[in-house]
């Protein structure tokens, strides 16, 4: 068996490799070739949907209960501001510098290298399915949820995002709406029209005063922010239209469907919602993942960033290297030690479900 330290260099490796290859979202061929030709090369059987790249435990058992280790390979394009090339993976100060390396590329490889650790061990209580997928960063139709059906029935999962190896066990919803305000265009020099910009303000106004009454003692309350308005043509026209998009992030309280029925009622803007599929997730302290990670030391909390555990109707944990800070940001990095400590609390993680 290799000892920890091959194991950390190894993963930095393959990490390496990722950084190098770009993989926007929709875009991931090249990483998920990467990552097939991995799993080829340790001989182990691979799977391929679209760009989804997963493997099984080497002793799977339809008769037991299946876990699933998941995060994505896919990354948003590079933000201004870098000083180094987003896709030249350098090692400066003990720092892997590079597009993805933290989000969520470190997780990603400490994930598959929990997965090579218990790849042959038999008599597990358990299944292990190590999932690489695409389209996270745009919560895609062609990612985790694509996927899934092909799993079978999954027990529970551990989802691979910057947390500081803290355990995310609730994570905010998310509802993107497209709003719209109509009046009547007219002449601005003139007492004509009925200005729509008017009417988006007394909506906004309302969003931007409403309280929700259920406020999780993880996520906190649910928080509705209008991130961008359009209207008018030219100065001296009164805009018939305005539009305005409005950011709603949901805890475990409230359905999204709930929340756009409310807004239907008091809102007098048309509005029409981008979808309704990123409801907010929990896991209970009571699951036996957590308990595990409780065992270990290890800190719970609410994650306020959405990941693909909100397409996953079974219980998921939340958990990886890195830090979210450094998440979309120019010279993103994750640490070498980071990676490391990652792969040992993953190993152990597994290892307190297994006594």
């Amino acid at each position: 068996m290799n000892s920890l330290h091959q194991i950390v260099n190894n993963s930095i490796e393959l990490l390496k490799q990722l950084i190098a290859t770009p993989s926007y979202s929709k875009e991931e061929d090249d990483t998920a070739a990467i990552l097939e030709n991995f799993f080829k090369q340790n001989k182990i059987p691979v799977f391929r949907k679209k760009n989804n790249i997963w493997a099984k435990s080497l002793h799977f058992d339809i008769n037991k209960p299946t876990l699933l280790l998941n995060s994505h390979h896919d990354t948003v394009k590079p933000v201004e501001g870098w000083s180094r090339h987003p896709f030249q993976a350098k090692i400066e100060d003990d720092k892997l510098f590079g597009l993805g390396s933290n989000d969520a590329g470190g997780a990603l490889v400490s994930l598959i290298a929990t997965f090579l650790h218990f790849y042959k061990k038999e008599n597990l209580p358990y299944n292990i399915i190590i999932a690489a997928t695409a389209e996270e960063e745009i919560s895609g139709g062609h990612g985790i949820e694509y996927l899934l059906p092909d799993l079978g029935e999954i027990w529970a999962g551990i989802v691979g995002e910057p947390t500081q190896m803290r355990m995310a066990i609730a994570e905010k919803g998310l509802i993107v709406v497209d709003a719209e305000a109509k009046g009547k265009a007219g002449h601005a020099a003139r007492n004509e029209g009925e200005n729509a910009i008017y009417k988006a303000l007394q909506d906004i106004q309302w969003i931007e005063n409403h309280q929700f009454e259920q406020v999780s003692d993880l996520l906190g309350a649910v928080k509705m922010t209008v991130t961008q308005i359009h209207a008018g043509t030219q100065h001296n026209v009164v805009p018939d239209n305005c539009r305005f998009v409005i950011d709603i992030r949901t805890n475990e309280y409230y359905n999204n469907r709930d929340v756009f029925e409310l807004l239907q009622e008091y809102l007098q803007s048309d509005i029409k919602a981008r979808s309704f599929r990123l409801n907010s997730s929990r896991i209970e302290l009571e699951h036996p993942l957590v308990k595990a990670g409780l065992a270990m030391g290890l800190d719970y909390f609410g994650s306020p960033t959405l990941s693909d555990q909100a397409l996953m109707n079974f219980p998921t944990l939340k958990i990886g290297p890195g830090d979210s800070a450094r998440s979309h940001t120019a010279d993103e990095f994750i640490k070498l030690e980071e990676i490391a400590m990652g792969i040992k609390i993953y190993i152990e993680l597994l290892e307190k479900l297994i006594a």
